[in-house]
């Protein structure tokens, strides 16, 4: 079989640069697909950080005037990633998170910074440098959305694209009057073309666009296709028909791995579970908990938003208490929830912890130590945090969307006599539905010898990326061999 040559662009990839779960997705997918003889090379914007990470990197083209100023593509390998570089400091030598400034205001060159990726690579796939030229491009997110576009209004032979959405939420919407900074003819501005609702829709565009469309979970996909969960954007996808579908995330489960985490207080595994009483207590040591092995702990690690459906966690944390809980919480967002919950620190001492803001190693920590992961969003594309708490033999409690549903069998009556529930899921999202959800996990606790066989189900579930990147690699040769 011929080596598949693919280039991804992103806007964000662990372990150089990583805001949320994308991150986590552009930098466990290339390794997944190489067994698959499928090559990735990765297109990122030169931040900071991924400059900082570049060893003895090649310049393989000079952009003249690249929306101000020059700019050079670089070629380089870090952190196990084939990468290309897009070196304009003028667009991103800026400290800190990637989209906003030290103010969490959007950058107002936003618009031109992205659009900038994603020229770069409409021309790096027409073959800009001819070793590099691929046979797929797959790109992510709003983000990268005009790449189809460039490649749809330019006069040289086009390359196939694979539109992802992570999160049809951020949508990247701009000015019309932009259409000229950014290179594009009047007649992009269309239905059929860039036109939005009056504006400019970089998302839009790549899902009008491109050759197909994929999303992080089947039941995401679904949900999109609904003006419920299309949030405007329902028709277009309704219109493309089966070029929209759904291919589930995995995580990197050699990063993802208790059995050797040196991020975690003990490891363990299925013959070891023993070792998760050490994370339990050093997690409630971390956080200020009181330190009781038997205490029932309901670990978040989230934004703390209203689609994270954490403002019905803060409603409900007195059911959550009064069964015996206690909350271990890492994140960072909406102040109103975040104050909420810093005072739930003071008013319930000891039972309720909480950092503010992001920590890795913490993360690793909550999944290790907490007997249940807390996911109730009102939507969830896929979710990577409750496939962690299957690793770690955290059960899942999460409501019934997205890819949490995909993910995650509900431990009802008939799947317990059946002995395959991994997780809790309730449904509607809702603070009653929540409650309820709650009450039962506490009564599963209580039982331990069907907590523990929960427990080692959720722990045999695959959920690392072989599958999906199977599903990819199908996806990327089917379009390569039609183009």
């Amino acid at each position: 079989m011929m080596t598949l040559k693919i280039l991804a662009v992103v806007s964000e990839i662990y372990p150089l640069v990583k805001t949320g779960g994308l991150a986590d997705v552009a930098g466990a997918l290339p390794g997944a697909l190489a067994p698959e003889d499928v090559a990735v090379t990765t297109l990122v914007p030169g931040y900071p950080a991924v400059l900082a990470a570049l060893k003895k990197p090649e310049v393989v083209h000079t952009f003249a005037g690249l929306f101000g100023r020059d700019a050079r593509l670089l070629k380089a390998h870090a952190a196990g990633l084939d990468l290309l570089v897009l070196d304009a400091p003028h667009l991103f030598d800026r400290p800190g998170n990637p989209y906003v400034d030290a103010g969490g205001k959007d950058w107002l060159d936003n618009p031109l910074r992205f659009a900038a990726l994603s020229r770069a690579a409409a021309e790096i796939g027409q073959g800009l440098v001819p070793k590099l030229k691929p046979d797929v491009i797959h790109a992510h997110d709003w983000q990268t959305g005009l790449t189809a576009a460039y490649l749809r209004y330019s006069d040289r032979p086009a390359v196939p694209t694979v539109m992802t959405v992570h999160n049809l939420a951020f949508q990247g919407q701009y000015g019309r009057d932009l259409l000229p900074a950014l290179g594009l003819p009047a007649h992009a501005y269309a239905i059929d073309g860039v036109e939005y609702y009056g504006t400019i829709g970089f998302l839009k565009a790549g899902l009008q666009l491109s050759d197909r469309i994929t999303t992080v979970s089947p039941t995401y996909a679904s949900e999109i296709r609904t003006p419920e969960g299309g949030m405007g954007l329902d028709g277009l996808l309704r219109s493309r028909g089966n070029a929209v579908s759904g291919i589930l995330n995995g995580i990197d489960t050699g990063v993802w791995n208790p059995a050797d985490d040196p991020r975690i207080a003990a490891p363990f595994d299925l013959a070891r579970l023993a070792g998760r009483a050490a994370n339990k207590k050093a997690l409630q040591q971390k956080l200020g908990l009181d330190v009781d092995p038997n205490a029932l702990i309901f670990g978040v690690v989230s934004r703390l938003s209203w689609q994270k459906g954490l403002d019905l966690l803060l409603e409900r944390l007195p059911a959550l208490l009064g069964a015996g809980g206690q909350l271990a919480l890492l994140g960072s967002g909406e102040p109103g929830l975040a104050n909420g919950f810093a005072a739930a620190t003071t008013l319930h001492r000891g039972r309720v912890g909480m950092l503010n803001g992001y920590d890795e190693e913490l993360a690793h920590l909550i999944q290790a130590g907490s007997d249940v992961i807390l996911v109730p969003s009102r939507f969830e594309p896929c979710g990577l945090t409750q496939l962690c708490a299957l690793r770690y033999g955290a059960l899942p409690l999460v409501s019934r969307v997205g890819g949490l549903a995909d993910t995650v069998i509900d431990a009802n009556e008939v799947a317990l006599a059946a002995g395959v529930g991994t997780g809790i899921q309730f449904n509607p999202v809702s603070g009653d539905a929540l409650e309820g959800a709650i009450l039962r996990t506490a009564a599963l606790w209580r039982d331990r010898p069907s907590w523990k066989k929960l427990q080692k189900n959720a722990m045999k579930t695959d959920v690392s990326w072989t599958r999906p990147a199977a599903a990819y690699a199908r996806l990327y040769r089917d379009l390569a061999a039609a183009s």
